[in-house]
């Protein structure tokens, strides 16, 4: 499955009945908890990381990139927006993009 197509199936979901889709339920909460179970996936997969177990963590990244999906949908923030910005970047040191901020 591809990022785009994980992208619009969660954009879909938004109408969709809380209680038959957990994507419906999870954005039926709210922007701030949508970012609050980001960040519980996120420290999941640092503590893999950590650990080294390869298989755990290949299983929470892809929890951390359904959850980010969710968190921007939450917000309408769409991932060609976030993609975008990736390819503005490109080709750029990150330690010069870093100083602009």
């Amino acid at each position: 499955m591809s990022l785009e197509r994980l992208a619009a199936t969660i954009v879909a979901r938004k109408g969709a009945d809380p209680e038959t889709s957990w994507t419906a339920k999870l954005l039926a909460k709210g922007p701030e908890k949508c970012a609050e179970k980001f960040g519980e996936e996120a420290v999941e997969a640092i503590i893999e990381a950590v650990k080294g177990d390869r298989a755990r963590l290949t299983a929470e990244a892809a929890d951390v990139l359904y959850h980010l999906l969710v968190m921007l949908a939450a917000r309408d923030v769409t991932l060609a927006e976030v993609l975008a910005e990736l390819d503005r970047r490109e080709g750029t040191s990150g330690i010069a993009e870093k100083a602009r901020r």
